[in-house]
């Protein structure tokens, strides 16, 4: 966000910046040009986070619960076929909302090695779930019709 904004700031400098009068005013220039970019910036993510509290509030059903429902019914199937320590982090983190901190402090292992399983869990399932489903599981299909994984 803050290199848009610094980018944005330049190229109004570039566009201005002839026709200013004196060499001093383009400092003072530029770091007002700079504030109003970076006031302009959080106006704008404050009506974008509210539009979206708005949408969710008006929701008849939770989105996040729609995809949940409608997403590739493969991946319980594919969960079965990776090794233990990848299906357990997948379910206690991606699937029962644990953090990493706490699936690390569950197993006695280091945070570090807890997310390096979860990365590793992640590209298994992703790999298995492209062997199973093929293009459907490479364009994130929500509507499957895969046939189910071979345990």
């Amino acid at each position: 966000a803050a290199e848009d904004i610094l980018q944005t700031s330049y190229l109004k400098l570039v566009e201005k910046g002839p026709h200013l009068e004196k060499e001093e005013s383009v400092v003072s220039w530029f770091y007002t040009v700079l504030r109003h970019a970076i006031v302009d910036f959080y106006r704008r993510d404050a009506a974008r986070a509210k539009a979206h509290e708005k949408f969710v509030a008006e929701a008849p059903v939770s989105y996040e619960t729609e995809l949940q429902d409608n997403a590739c019914q493969c991946v319980s199937g594919v969960l079965e076929t990776l090794k233990p320590d990848y299906r357990d982090v997948l379910q206690a983190v991606d699937l029962n909302g644990r953090t990493v901190a706490e699936y690390a402090e569950a197993h006695g292992t280091s945070l570090n090695n807890a997310g390096v399983r979860l990365h590793r869990a992640r590209k298994a399932a992703a790999k298995r779930l492209t062997e199973v489903c093929g293009a459907c599981a490479e364009h994130k299909c929500l509507d499957c019709t895969c046939r189910p994984p071979e345990v």
